[in-house]
């Protein structure tokens, strides 16, 4: 027989004391890593800082911003349609150019994996730290040369490194984040805005589907406000150094990637050294 007097089961709502980080409400991503919500966060608002200080740096270096693939394609027909083919097929080609640093940044983290390496995210940022420092010597070797302009093959250099910079995040957070460009970022915003303001109104009933989600609408505005401050950033350091400031963006992507790549090495060595002992000791 039943226990007639046995608890009903609790409504979703008032578990959410065990509900998962805001970062897996959603979806699932990062649940492979032991990451924290605050250093996850902190991680986000770099990357996006980052990428508005290349992004805007680099409209002063080669006058495109190499992260707005949505205004090149239009660019592109744009000049097409003017018949000035050089133009679009430029812009076409920063577009080509941008998939294939996003192919390779996503291959180099493919690879990482196969071969149970932890640091695939760390490495990426570090390639993408070297390729930046190879757009900062060359910029500033070639720039005078060129009147103060670089040539086209600098713009697409930069565009390859943006591909990566974008697939980093968007790799690790499953798609929710993305890094270079704040179209997405703004059209999620706005979602979760028009669920308080429906949420906030006393005449519509709480439909009981429609969830808001206020962690995420505040990473999304961080996200946002870092970008703008990276774009701040990136203006006033190609301004004062030049070229050369891409030497502190690499050092700040090489520190971010050196605690996922640094426990590789770590573990590598801490294997290679039990093998030896293990070894040293069957030969006695």
């Amino acid at each position: 027989m039943e226990n007639q007097h046995a608890r009903p089961a609790p409504h979703p709502r008032r578990s959410r004391k065990h509900a998962p980080p805001f970062w897996q409400a959603d979806k699932p991503y990062l649940h492979e890593h032991n990451i924290s919500d605050a250093r996850f966060r902190l991680l986000g608002y770099l990357m996006a800082m980052l990428g508005g200080a290349i992004n805007a740096g680099g409209f002063f270096a080669v006058a495109r911003y190499t992260s707005h693939v949505t205004g090149e394609m239009s660019y592109a027909a744009d000049m097409a349609y003017l018949g000035e083919w050089r133009l679009a097929l430029i812009a076409f080609a920063g577009m080509v150019f941008f998939i294939l640093g996003a192919a390779h940044s996503s291959w180099v983290i493919l690879w990482a994996k196969r071969h149970r390496f932890r640091g695939g995210f760390g490495f990426s940022m570090w390639l993408e730290a070297v390729y930046l420092l190879l757009f900062g010597a060359v910029g500033a070797i070639v720039a005078d040369w060129h009147s103060g302009s670089l040539p086209v093959a600098a713009m697409l250099l930069l565009c390859f490194i943006m591909g990566m910079h974008n697939t980093v995040m968007t790799v690790l957070s499953g798609g929710a984040i993305r890094s270079t460009h704040m179209t997405g970022t703004v059209t999620d915003l706005g979602i979760e805005i028009s669920k308080m303001l429906y949420y906030h109104r006393s005449d519509n009933p709480k439909l009981p589907h429609i969830h808001t989600n206020k962690p995420k609408a505040k990473l999304l505005a961080g996200l946002l406000a870092a970008f703008l401050a990276g774009g701040l950033i990136g203006a006033w350091g190609y301004h004062s150094a030049g070229h050369y400031f891409a030497l502190p963006v690499s050092v700040v992507l090489f520190v971010l990637g050196s605690g996922s790549v640094g426990y590789d090495v770590k573990l590598r060595l801490k294997l290679k050294l039990v093998r030896r002992l293990q070894q040293h000791a069957r030969g006695r």
